[in-house]
C-alpha cells in the first residue's frame, strides 16, 4: 500500500496521523498553480520576524510515535481483510444476490444454506447468526413473527426469550404444542438495537419466507405483530384493522389471522384479552379446514 492509499484509509476512518511536512509535499507531487502557496511555503512553517530565532525542527513526541505505530498496525490489518466499505443492499459484500425466483424451487436443506450465507443487505454485518425457522415442516399451523431479538440471535432459534415463552403459552391455550407448529420470521437477521426492520430488508427476506410457506403448505397462518402482518399482506393498515379480518394469501388462498406480538403483550398485558379472541377465531377456522 503506497502513502496516498494510507492517507485515504485514514481519512475514511477519521484518524489523525502525524507526518513530516516534507513528506506531505513529496506525496502531493503537484506543480503549484499561479498565485498559490509554493512548496517552499508548505515545507517551512512561518517564521517570526525576529532574526535571532532558530528554525524549529519537527520531532514527534512519544505519544505521537505510539499513535503512528498503532495506525500502522491498523492499516496492515486493513490490507489483509477485504474491504466492505462499499457494501449495501444494492451491492452485497459477498456478491451473492438471491431473489424470490432463485429460491422458489429449493428444498429445505438448500434453502437453509442460502439463508445462512445471505449477504443481500447490511444486516449480515451485525448478526451473530441467522434465524431460519423451527418446528414441524409439515405442520397445519404456521406462526410468522417480525424479526429475531437478542436471544434469538444468540441461539439461532425463533421466539426463545420471554416473548417466546408467552407464545408457547398462547399456543397451549388452544391445544397446540409448540413442536406441532412451524415458526418463522419476516427477517432472518436481527436488526441492530432491535430497531424495526426497514422495507428493503424485509423485501430481501420475503423470497425465503414465501418458499418456507410453500414447503410447509399450512392450513392456516397466524401472524404476530404489525410489521409481520403488513409485510406478509403487503398492507399499510394498522394492526387494529388487520386483526378483525380473515385474510388470504393471494397465491394459495391460505387463511391468515393477525394478532398482537407477544413482546407487545408483555408490555401491555390488558391487551391479552383481545389476543385470546384472535386465537379462538384462528382455532375455529383451522378446525373447519383440517376436519
Amino acid at each position: 500500500m503506497d502513502q496516498q492509499q494510507r492517507y485515504s484509509y485514514l481519512k475514511a476512518l477519521r484518524i489523525p496521523v502525524w507526518v513530516h511536512q516534507q513528506s506531505v509535499v513529496a506525496d502531493l507531487n503537484v506543480n503549484p498553480a499561479p498565485n498559490k502557496v509554493s512548496a517552499q511555503a508548505v515545507e517551512k512553517p512561518i517564521q517570526s520576524t525576529t532574526p535571532s530565532q532558530p528554525e524549529q525542527q519537527y520531532s514527534p513526541t512519544p505519544k505521537q510515535e505510539r499513535s503512528n505505530s498503532k495506525i500502522s498496525s491498523m492499516l496492515k490489518e486493513l490490507e489483509r481483510k477485504p474491504s466492505t466499505a462499499n457494501s449495501s443492499s444494492e451491492q452485497p459484500a459477498s456478491g451473492i444476490r438471491i431473489s424470490a425466483k432463485d429460491v422458489s424451487q429449493l428444498d429445505w436443506k438448500t434453502l437453509r444454506h442460502n439463508v445462512t450465507e445471505c449477504r443481500q443487505c447490511s444486516l449480515a454485518d451485525y448478526r451473530g447468526q441467522t434465524v431460519f425457522g423451527a418446528g414441524d415442516t409439515s405442520a397445519n399451523w404456521m406462526i410468522i413473527g417480525e424479526a429475531p431479538g437478542a436471544d434469538e440471535d444468540r441461539q439461532g432459534q425463533p421466539f426463545v426469550g420471554r416473548a417466546g415463552q408467552l407464545l408457547n403459552n398462547m399456543l397451549r391455550a388452544i391445544d397446540l404444542p409448540r413442536q406441532s407448529v412451524y415458526i418463522a420470521n419476516i427477517l432472518k437477521c436481527r436488526p441492530p438495537n432491535n430497531r424495526d426492520p426497514r422495507p428493503e430488508e424485509a423485501a430481501h427476506c420475503m423470497g425465503y419466507l414465501h418458499r418456507q410457506i410453500a414447503l410447509v403448505n399450512p392450513a392456516i397462518i397466524l401472524v404476530v405483530g404489525r410489521i409481520a402482518a403488513q409485510n406478509l399482506l403487503q398492507s399499510k393498515e394498522t394492526l387494529g384493522r388487520l386483526r378483525n379480518t380473515t385474510h388470504y394469501l393471494a397465491d394459495t388462498k391460505t387463511p391468515v389471522i393477525v394478532t398482537y406480538h407477544p413482546a407487545y403483550l408483555l408490555r401491555q398485558p390488558l391487551e391479552k384479552r383481545k389476543a385470546w379472541e384472535d386465537l379462538k377465531r384462528a382455532r375455529s377456522i383451522a378446525n373447519t379446514i383440517i376436519e
